[in-house]
């Protein structure tokens, strides 16, 4: 099939989630700025969450993306019939020219 859903999310929730865990490292020493949150980094530690479930989606996709039972000609290979017509048969050989 063509795209794994799995990527794009995983690219996209790993980068908000980078960016949102440095803007939480550099807002580290503002203490002002936390109050409201009754002290806690919410940025950092929502950023270090997406980050983790971006990597996790990207390992997804990693794995995900595998064959599973092998090759898949050998396969198709397998389920293609052959029809040998015997010499002389009469039948529509490709072989012969009249």
């Amino acid at each position: 099939m063509g795209l794994d859903l799995r990527w794009p999310i995983g690219l996209m929730f790993s980068l908000i989630g980078a960016l949102l865990s440095v803007t939480g490292l550099i807002t580290w020493s503002d203490a002002d700025m936390y109050k409201r949150s009754l002290g806690i980094n919410i940025d950092l530690w929502w950023g270090l969450l997406l980050l983790v479930f971006g990597v996790f989606m990207l390992l997804m996709a990693k794995s995900g993306s595998r064959p599973a039972g092998g090759d898949q000609p050998a396969a198709e290979e397998e389920s293609r019939v052959t029809v040998n017509f015997p010499k002389g048969s009469g039948g529509a050989d490709p072989g012969s020219k009249k």
